[in-house]
């Protein structure tokens, strides 16, 4: 097993097992989360039959960093793990500070048909340590520290849920990256029972979810995961879940050309989400040569902000970020597949 994957309680009851004290594991974190070492050897206050032993039992690696692509406040990567998949994650330079966006899976089977990432189906679930790392290895090349992480890249963060929910014990851990729960955001397209075991955790990360319609029919027709759980159920499990955690709760809503964008759909979304505690972001479309959406004139966009507004939903247009590297999720991916 790679360390990475491991949380804080895991390496305590890991030394423990082998007749070591478990403060131990609080050395060990700060060797690889404080310090950053790349092998067990750097670790120099452990005594060496310890780290013997844990060169034995895990593995310390990372993923490879294939190809950076460099825009404006936008960094994006591509990575190479050890079976020889790719990748990515794409780095967004805010005011608020440095917000990376991670993969969870290698592909995705949600079938959203705006969605480049999802144009190359699930071949598996990341890791616990692969996401983890792609923190690390970000903030290694780029020499800076990161604020906040959204599980928007590529894949269904519900769909591979236990890794997920490890990761985000060891990046929230004070001990560990020490990203703090509200700078951490969990994004779904919708999958009903995963809200619902989400809503016990009682986690006070961010949930965000892809709305991209305010009804069943459009919904449906963009997003097959609306088949399996419609609307009235997904906001249902959004009520339960501000009701159990006080957490405002966002709905993305990427704006298509022709689709999604017409005044009444705005409208119909304000009536869908009257009352409740949320925001609606309303995403620029980042357009690709594979697929035929395109993104809603600036002028549309406003429009259907401002009906918003006046119906009193609380709205923020997303900041364009990254046309010009590929940004699109598993854009990169898919174009080096393409090139080699």
């Amino acid at each position: 097993m790679n360390i990475y994957s491991l949380s804080r309680k895991d390496l305590e009851n890991y030394f423990e097992s082998i007749g070591e004290k478990k403060f131990k594991a609080l050395q060990t974190y700060d060797w690889l989360y404080k310090k950053r070492v790349n092998s067990f050897d750097e670790m120099t206050n452990i005594k060496k039959e310890i780290i013997e032993k844990l060169k034995k039992d895990f593995t310390i690696d990372k993923p490879e960093i294939v190809k950076v692509q460099n825009g404006k406040d936008v960094h994006k990567y591509l990575f190479n793990l050890k079976d020889g998949e790719k990748i990515e994650a794409v780095l967004m330079n805010h005011d608020y500070g440095n917000s990376l966006c991670v993969s969870t899976q290698v592909g995705c089977n949600m079938g959203c048909a705006f969605c480049e990432s999802g144009r190359l189906k699930k071949r598996r679930n990341l890791s616990v340590d692969e996401m983890v790392t792609q923190i690390l290895l970000v903030e290694e090349n780029l020499k800076i520290r990161i604020s906040h992480v959204v599980l928007m890249g590529i894949g269904e963060p519900f769909d591979n849920y236990d890794n997920v929910m490890k990761f985000i014990d060891i990046i929230n851990d004070d001990n560990g990256i020490a990203i703090g729960a509200r700078h951490i955001t969990v994004s779904t397209c919708g999958i009903v029972p995963k809200i619902k075991e989400f809503t016990k955790e009682k986690k006070q990360v961010n949930l965000a979810i892809s709305m991209h319609a305010p009804n069943d029919e459009l919904r449906s027709k963009i997003m097959n995961i609306n088949k399996a759980y419609p609307l009235k159920e997904v906001i249902d499990a959004v009520k339960d879940y501000l009701k159990a955690n006080n957490r405002k709760v966002t709905f993305e809503y990427i704006m298509l050309k022709d689709i999604n964008d017409k005044e009444k759909y705005a409208i119909e979304l304000s009536h869908l989400l009257k009352g409740l505690n949320c925001y609606v972001n309303l995403i620029p479309y980042n357009e690709t040569s594979h697929i035929e959406f395109k993104k809603s004139d600036s002028k549309v966009v406003m429009k259907f902000y401002d009906i918003l507004k006046k119906n009193k939903i609380n709205v923020t247009v997303r900041r364009e970020f990254g046309s010009e590297v590929e940004a699109a999720c598993g854009q990169l991916r898919s174009n080096y597949k393409e090139e080699i």
